[in-house]
């Protein structure tokens, strides 16, 4: 006997057998309980879900004899002639090759005679949306009103090509893509029946690269099987099949690239390349990576969202804490400009070098998101040396973030004298009074008086600042990150941004008043946001206190006249 594949082995014959579309399962088993059957069906989802599957086990429901629980028994005459093939009464029909009017025509011509055997003459049209707008056309009136013994089940991937009018007649079910665990628990359950010895790293890679799609999972896994015959399926075995990239090298490479790194980004890239991988799908893989980063950064429940295991996320939280946004879309955006340039290339790898060299020097693009990147490198920087250190950042030039070994530093330091920094008692200063500070070269800061009423809020809500812009939430926590509050009056306060692409999107009236209602809700006190941008080289560093407390701070009398 011929092998047969394993997709083909296992496709599901019954309801039960079906995995990760419960709901739909269960409402048709109620339809065939209760006989509330439908006469027109639209399944549409991605490749490999179980939507003909489930079509097939429906038309042998509805004719069953000895249905079980809404489920085809699979023994009577009428359910074993519809898995031999042999039956009239289920038509399967390709829509990407029987896409004419007259292959319509003779399906309703068809539909005028009725079942010999059996209650229903179904019609499974898959692929549905391969229809020309003539067939469409031509199946509207019968698929609108088709005789009481007629059934028609719809497949297809692209609903958005099925015209309104026929979405209109059909029950929708829409299949989602199965998940990790489901896939993987399947894939389990094949290989002990199998007898085949899998590692379960390597089962969870395999149902990850399926991307949802239990079919195209047994075909990878019949294709790993294949390959390494009779041994044991490791996850380096499902590796050199699938021509994947394991998730440390991807770690790896990421922080080559964000501390510009550009000779170990290519010295990995040749690794990869010695290893026989694809690059195209180690590009793909990557960019789905920096993806991940991405959500983690920007989301506070990202377990619910990313399909992996503890150590994995692990690492993608201590990944996401390197750098922003803003940097991660703009490495999305090259790796993803490169993917579809791969496609047509005849030099992969140079092309891949090339982008990667991008990532590392930002200063080859002249795009916005390339301008931003080289600014806060340069920001970071100028704060290494306004803390006295002379190291320069991971891929910035040396003058920048340097002095040469021969700078006078007798000239070096009347200037570090006056540049500003935090206060006694601030992080970055140690404790001590201003004539101290002064006597060290640091530049005491500003104290202002404000009435106690405003200082008790000023102090409450920068207290509580961290807290209130994390229960933002969403852009509002991004936009809020490096902020400063100041007073801004008798019951209001001025947020302090300190770039201006984080002040347009904070200054927006709904972020504010989001703001305004938390402190509200949380606090009890109706106060309201101002919003203002720093301006270069202003000082953010001012101490307030009360009138009194400014006093006995200064020991002196003050008089103040009316």
């Amino acid at each position: 006997m011929s092998y047969t594949a394993l997709y083909r082995k296992w496709r599901p014959v019954s309801f039960e057998d079906v995995k990760g579309q419960d709901p739909i399962v269960q409402t048709l088993k109620n339809q065939i309980t209760s006989e509330r059957i439908g006469h027109a069906y639209l399944f549409c989802g991605t490749r490999g879900t179980g939507k003909t599957s489930i079509a097939k086990i429906y038309a042998r429901a509805v004719n069953c004899e000895h249905p079980v629980d809404g489920s085809p028994c699979n023994e009577c005459a009428s359910c074993k002639s519809i898995l031999a093939g042999t039956s009239m009464n289920v038509v399967e029909i390709d829509a990407a090759s029987n896409n004419g009017v007259e292959n319509i025509r003779d399906i309703r011509e068809q539909v005028q005679y009725p079942p010999t055997e059996g209650k229903y003459r179904v019609y499974i049209i898959d692929e549905v949306h391969m229809l020309s707008i003539g067939a469409f056309n031509a199946l509207l009136k019968t698929l609108e009103e088709p005789p009481s013994y007629v059934i028609f089940i719809l497949a297809t991937t692209e609903v958005h090509k099925i015209p309104i009018t026929i979405l209109s007649r059909c029950q929708r079910y829409d299949f989602k893509r199965i998940s990790l665990e489901t896939i993987a628990g399947r894939l389990r359950q094949l290989t002990e029946a199998e007898h085949i010895e899998t590692e379960d790293k390597a089962l969870m890679y395999i149902a990850k690269a399926a991307d949802g799609s239990l079919r195209d999972a047994l075909s990878l896994l019949d294709q790993c099987v294949a390959f390494h015959y009779g041994k044991l399926l490791t996850y380096e075995n499902v590796l050199d099949v699938l021509g994947a990239v394991d998730s440390g090298v991807f770690s790896s490479m990421f922080n080559a690239v964000i501390e510009g790194r550009t000779k170990d980004c290519i010295t990995q890239l040749e690794e990869i390349v010695i290893q026989g991988r694809e690059l195209g799908q180690f590009v793909t893989d990557f960019i789905w990576y920096l993806r991940n980063l991405l959500l983690v950064q920007s989301t506070d429940d990202a377990e619910g969202l990313l399909d992996m295991s503890e150590e994995n996320l692990k690492q993608l939280k201590e990944d996401s804490t390197k750098t922003d946004g803003n940097t991660l879309m703009r490495y999305i955006r090259v790796l993803s400009e490169l993917s579809n340039q791969l496609r047509y290339a005849s030099q992969k790898r140079v092309m891949v070098e090339v982008a990667l060299i991008k990532l590392t020097r930002p200063s080859m693009e002249p795009d916005m998101d390339s301008v931003l990147q080289r600014l806060k490198q340069l920001e970071a920087a100028v704060e290494d040396l306004e803390a006295g250190g002379f190291m320069p950042k991971a891929g910035m030039p040396p003058q920048v973030g340097m002095l040469p070994a021969s700078a006078d530093m007798q000239g070096v330091q009347p200037q570090m004298a006056a540049i500003p920094v935090q206060a006694a008692g601030m992080p970055g200063v140690p404790s001590g009074n201003a004539s101290e500070a002064a006597g060290a070269g640091i530049v005491p800061p500003n104290q202002v008086s404000l009435p106690p009423a405003q200082l008790e809020d000023l102090n409450l809500i920068r207290n509580e600042w961290a807290k209130i812009i994390r229960s933002a939430g969403g852009s509002a926590r991004a936009c809020f990150r490096d902020t400063v509050v100041e007073p801004g009056g008798e019951g209001c306060l001025t947020i302090v941004f300190l770039d201006s692409m984080s002040y347009d999107m904070g200054r927006r009236p709904t972020v504010i008043g989001q703001l305004e209602q938390l402190v509200q809700d949380n606090y009890g006190k109706s106060i309201y946001f101002k919003t203002r941008l720093a301006g270069r080289g202003e000082r953010l560093d001012t101490i307030y206190v009360t009138k009194e407390d400014l006093e006995d701070k200064i020991h002196m009398d003050i008089t103040y006249e009316d």
